[in-house]
Parts: structure tokens; C-alpha cells; sequence
């Protein structure tokens, strides 16, 4: 029975189910702490693990499905040594780095193509189907009937793999925990503690919460590894009643480890790069006809069922099947959508999607909406390895779309599925589901993370970095997957190699009065929903589509007279609500320093999505702007985009690898 059966039932507010101990301290000690619980954290700690430390995990949620890819995956990229593909390591990181102009996370790649496919391997090992093991699809073109591996985007080049990946999540997690980790779900961390409680120094532990009992606990650890997501819900879109369903991301996704790691002095990057929200007022994610990711190869048509042809990048149409699925130039590879090159990439290594003109054809009364997809077009062969397998292994799919669609009678045997109704001259068709045209143009999200170098250490000693969140365009679910193994390594190696240091009893202490002080304030009259809302406007209107320097710091001071303000008046009825209090008061933190880092860029950056409406200059080099946080002033200097291949590292990709892989 949940909570709304038992009131609906009883016609009584149930009881906190749970004994609470609010600042009953809990002290854990372990060789590595790794914070977060999605597929990069699980990686992390069981990649650890085989390097014998003691581990200890800390998740927001239930490890079993928590995290950005806890719903699933269809799709993994970065395998690029599978024993088909024409992609090399090396090829892949710069392939990256040319279709952004650097922006991207060339190191990061790098590992990806090395280890992405041995990741999946170990992967396959834990319970996760990566073979056609059937022969549902035997002489399809997407298969390889030596290895049974499936493959998306470029048939050609095959470096991106289909996967049967509903499970994943639960598979990681159950050999996390077999190998022994240390699982403390429902718990928020709060802070990291330092060497002497000094910013800037050696990572020696972390703070949390849990939301049951109002435990307070403090890790004491040798490493610790941040594997927690972006604040893509909750900072600038905060609407759950209306964006729930719309979400490609978890709502309890709040970017905390950004937060505790901008606090604790780490330097990040490319953090001035906000762009339009897919948590918006958009559909459910390919709850409609769609052309792109999981749905490219559906042939589209409109009300009168004219089809409208796929498109290379250039322009180009496609008149048959196979053509969709290769690259439009020649000497090039399609690096396929989903792979976190979120500042756009060249057109070379674009996949194809349905015609680009389709607006303008619009326009001109060549076509008229809606549009559909009309699966009665394709093979069966093709048309269930959309809807069957590719629908119902993307994450967020498998239920709410493919399970329910079905169930409601739809047949993409004989049935199509319509497009929204919209305005297709700017966007396309590909990117119906997702927002652009129904959410407000304030709502933004906001990208960047850690600056890391070639073993995924943030500028602070024994603090590392791994997945979509904290790396910056480092790659999407399997990428997650495989810079978490190796940043876990990597913790483990640093942990073997120092000693344990005693955190600072003040920093902990003045940590245990911040996070409790809602529960401590008796005369509080404002809920931490109420203050998350104030959180998400501020966000909107002075660090939205427009801003200025004037707007910033107006923002900014706004902030911080919130936190000073409605922020001291919180109150919390339950542990739930105490973790969702500092949650936000970590959101408002963390939207001061998106707007102290768009001051500290003096020129747009039209690569990064960058831009102030009261600056004309434009960057030109290609540099990141690394900032940090010291003695509560914003420092920030330029690095080339280029750093991992300059001084201290070595010239080539291959010898860093080499150097410091610690395989």
C-alpha cells in the first residue's frame, strides 16, 4: 500500500514510518568514499573494489535504479575497440575535440575509447544482454553475425552498440554489492571535509544526511570520488507537478557534488555554458513521432501521407534505408547523438535526421502537419529493432512508452505515431519531445563540471571526478560507466599510497549546525519546495536567456539575500524534508556561482552557447576558463583546450594513457 492508498483507506496522514535521530553522528571509515550511486558511482566503487580498498558509497536515492541512467540504455557509445569497429581510440578523443573546437573533454575521451569496450565486457559479465544472443535480427544490416553485436548510427564504421540495457542499473549494483561495498542509501551529502577544514586542500572525507532518520554521518576516507549529475531540473525549470513526465533527467538530481566541491576550492570548467532546458513543458521523452536517437530510421510522413526523406547534414536527402545510417562525407564517422557534445559539433560527424528543410517545405505548402511516424514502411526487422529493442531499453522508455503504448492498443504494425503540432523551421523534427519550442526561454540548464587531469583528479588531492555530471562533455551512459571504472581505480591507487588524515572537528562541527539548523527553528514558516521555487526564478530572470553584468550581480545579491532572508526561516517536518531543505540551499550556493562565473568570462564564446548581452568581443582561441572559490572570491585563468597534451603532460594521447592508466 503507498501513501496515497493508506489516506485514501483510512483518511489519516500516516505516521513517520521511520525511527528518527536527528545529529545522531554515524562514522564510517573506508580507504575510498564515492558519492553518488548512478552507473559511474557503481563502477567506481566495484572498479575499487578489484584493487582491493574498502569502499563505501553514498546515494541521494536507492542504488538499485538510482541516477541519471537508472531507467536504462539503448544505446553505448565510446566501444570503440570491439572487433568491428573502424574507430580507434585516438580517433574518437579527436574526432571530439574537432567537431567542438576543443570544448569537449579530449582526455576523458581518450580513456572512453580505450576501456569503453572492455567496460561493456565486464558489463556483460554482470547480467547485461549486449548480443543479438536470439537471432532476433540475423542478416540484418545493423548486426555482425560473427559477434551478434548490434549497431546504431554507422553501420559502416560500427563503434556504437544497440544493447538489451533495461537492467543495468540493477546488474551494477548487485555485483557493487556483492564484492562488499558499503551501500548508505537516501543519504545527501552535505560537505567535504579537507585536510586542517582548509579550502583548497587534500579531500579527506564527506557530510551527509540521511532522509530517514536525520542520521548525520561523516566518512572519513582516504579517496573520495564525486559521481553525482547535473542540475538539470531543479535549478532553473523547478515545476514537478508540470516537468516530471517531460524529464530526461531525475528530479532528485541537484548537482550537489558541483556544490560541495566549488566550496571545498576545486576548479571547474565550462561552467558558463547554459543553454534551453530538456526538462521544460515538452512531452514525455519518445512519447512522439520522432526522427533522431532511438527513433532515427522511422520514416516520417505527413497528414497526407507524403513521406518526408531523411538528410545528410548538408542538405542532402536519403532515398533508402541503409544510406540513413552512414556518414554524409567521406573519411568521416558519424559519433551519433547522445554523447554529450552538448555545445554542438560539426557537420561531418552528424547523424542524419529528417530533412533539414522541412520548415521552409512548410512554408511553401509542400508538406502539412502533423507529421507521423509510419512504421508500416519499414522491414519487420527494422521496425522491431525500434520499437522493441531501441524503445524499450532507453532509459525512461521501457514503461511509460513501450509498456503502456502497448498496452493501450498501439501497433506499429499498422498504427503511426503523431508528431506534436509546432513550429519545425527552427529546430526540426528530431527534437520534437524535448522542449525547445514549449518551455519558457529562461529555463535554462546549466553544463560543466570538474577540471580533471589524465588519472580524473580535480585540482584537489585525493578528490576525483567520473560521469555525465562532474566531467564536462565527457560522454553520456556508457561513457559514465567507464570513466567511473576508471577513476575507482584510480582512488583505490591514491588511497593505497596515503595515509589516513583525522578531519577538522570545527568544519565538521559547523557543518553539523548548518544542515540542522531548519529542524532547530521552531518559528520557521517556509518549506523547502516554497524556497526551491524562489531558487528557480531568481535563476531565470538574472541568469536566463539575458544577461549582463548589471543582471548578475543584481541576481547574485537577490541569492543571497534569499539565503539570508526566507533561507533562515526554513522549516522541516520529517528527515525527507530536511535533506530537500539542504538540497536547496545548496541549489541557491551553486546558482551564485553560475553567475560568478558568467562575470568572470569578459568575451562570449559562441562554441560554449556563451553569451552577454552587454559584451561584443568574442573569443576566439580556444581556451577554457577554469574558476574556483578562494577565501570567497571567484579566481579564474585561461587554460588552452588543448592542456592535456602541453606541459606536465606528454605530446600524444598514447603516452599519457600509458603513463598514468595504472592498468
Amino acid at each position: 500500500m503507498n501513501w496515497h492508498e493508506y489516506v485514501n483507506e483510512t483518511g489519516k496522514v500516516p505516521q513517520w514510518p521511520y525511527q528518527v535521530s536527528y545529529g545522531k553522528e554515524v562514522v564510517v571509515n573506508t580507504d575510498v568514499l564515492v558519492i553518488g550511486g548512478g552507473v559511474a558511482g557503481c563502477r567506481a566503487a566495484i572498479s575499487a573494489l578489484q584493487k582491493g580498498a574498502s569502499v563505501a558509497v553514498m546515494d541521494r536515492g536507492f542504488s538499485k535504479r538510482s541516477g541519471m541512467g537508472g531507467a536504462g540504455v539503448d544505446h553505448w557509445h565510446g566501444a570503440v575497440r570491439n572487433p568491428c569497429s573502424k574507430v580507434t581510440p585516438k580517433m574518437y578523443s579527436e574526432a571530439a575535440m574537432d567537431a567542438t573546437d576543443g570544448y569537449t573533454n579530449g582526455l576523458a575521451r581518450y580513456i572512453v575509447g580505450m576501456e569503453g569496450w572492455d567496460t561493456l565486457l565486464e558489463t556483460e559479465k554482470f547480467g547485461v544482454q549486449i548480443r543479438d544472443e536470439d537471432d532476433e535480427f540475423q542478416g540484418s544490416m545493423f548486426r555482425d553475425e560473427e559477434t551478434k553485436l548490434l549497431f546504431a548510427y554507422d553501420i559502416e564504421n560500427k563503434h556504437c552498440l544497440r544493447i538489451y540495457g533495461y537492467n543495468i542499473k540493477p546488474c551494477v549494483d548487485k555485483e557493487m554489492r556483492r564484492l562488499g561495498a558499503q551501500v548508505f542509501d537516501r543519504t545527501c551529502a552535505t560537505s567535504l571535509l579537507t585536510e586542517g577544514g582548509k579550502q583548497g586542500a587534500r579531500v579527506i572525507g564527506a557530510t551527509g544526511v540521511n532522509d530517514r532518520t536525520g542520521e548525520f554521518y561523516i566518512f572519513k576516507a582516504k579517496a573520495v570520488v564525486i559521481c553525482t549529475a547535473q542540475a538539470r531540473s531543479r535549478l532553473w525549470s523547478f515545476a514537478p507537478e508540470l516537468t516530471v513526465s517531460q524529464s530526461m533527467a531525475d528530479l532528485n538530481n541537484t548537482a550537489m557534488g558541483h556544490t560541495i566541491g566549488w566550496r571545498a576550492g576545486a576548479e571547474f570548467v565550462g561552467m558558463e555554458m547554459v543553454t534551453f532546458a530538456i526538462t521544460g513543458m515538452g512531452y514525455a521523452p519518445y512519447s512522439t513521432g520522432n526522427d533522431n536517437n532511438t527513433y532515427q530510421g522511422a520514416p516520417v510522413v505527413d497528414k497526407d501521407g507524403k513521406e518526408v526523406y531523411y538528410s545528410y547534414p548538408d542538405g542532402r536527402l536519403i532515398y533508402n534505408e541503409e544510406d540513413i545510417f552512414k556518414s554524409g562525407e567521406e573519411g568521416s564517422f558519424v559519433i551519433g547523438h547522445g554523447i554529450a557534445l552538448d555545445n554542438g559539433y560539426k557537420p561531418k560527424y552528424m547523424a542524419t535526421v529528417g530533412d533539414r528543410d522541412v520548415g521552409k517545405k512548410i512554408t511553401a505548402g509542400e508538406y502539412s502537419q502533423p507529421f507521423y511516424n509510419d512504421f508500416t514502411l519499414l522491414s519487420p526487422t527494422s521496425r522491431r529493432i525500434i520499437f522493441g529493442l531501441m524503445l524499450a531499453h532507453e532509459g525512461k522508455c521501457r514503461v511509460p512508452i513501450y509498456q503502456n503504448l502497448t498496452s493501450w492498443g498501439f501497433d506499429p504494425d499498422k498504427d503511426m505515431l503523431q508528431y506534436p503540432v509546432g513550429d519545425y523551421g527552427a529546430m526540426g523534427l528530431g527534437g520534437s519531445w524535448m522542449g525547445p519550442s514549449h518551455s519558457p526561454p529562461n529555463w535554462r540548464s546549466g553544463y560543466g563540471g570538474f577540471l580533471v587531469d589524465w588519472r580524473l583528479q580535480t585540482s584537489l588531492p585525493g578528490l576525483f571526478a567520473a560521469g555525465y555530471g562532474p566531467l564536462p562533455n565527457a560522454g553520456c551512459h556508457g561513457e559514465a560507466h567507464t570513466t567511473g571504472r576508471y577513476a575507482g581505480r584510480q582512488a583505490a591507487v591514491f588511497a593505497s599510497k596515503n595515509s589516513e588524515i583525522e578531519p577538522d572537528a570545527e568544519q565538521i562541527a559547523k557543518e553539523k549546525a548548518r544542515v540542522f539548523a531548519p529542524v532547530n527553528n521552531p518559528g520557521g514558516d517556509i518549506g523547502w519546495k516554497e524556497f526551491n521555487y524562489a531558487v528557480a526564478r531568481i535563476m531565470q530572470d538574472y541568469c536566463g536567456a539575458y544577461k549582463t553584468e548589471h543582471t548578475l550581480n543584481m541576481g547574485i545579491r537577490r541569492m543571497r539575500d534569499l539565503l539570508e532572508t526566507e533561507g533562515e526561516r526554513m522549516y522541516v517536518s520529517n528527515p525527507h524534508e530536511l535533506a530537500r531543505a539542504v538540497e536547496s540551499i545548496s541549489l541557491a550556493e551553486l546558482g551564485i556561482a553560475y553567475m560568478q562565473v558568467a562575470l568572470a568570462r569578459t568575451k562570449n564564446v559562441p562554441r560554449l552557447s556563451f553569451a552577454r548581452n552587454d559584451i561584443s568581443e568574442v573569443e576566439e582561441t580556444g581556451n577554457w576558463n577554469p574558476v574556483h572559490l578562494e577565501d570567497g572570491k571567484v579566481v579564474s585563468r585561461y587554460l588552452s583546450v588543448n592542456f592535456h597534451l602541453q606541459e606536465p603532460y606528454a605530446p600524444t594521447l598514447e603516452e599519457n594513457y600509458q603513463r598514468y592508466a595504472e592498468v
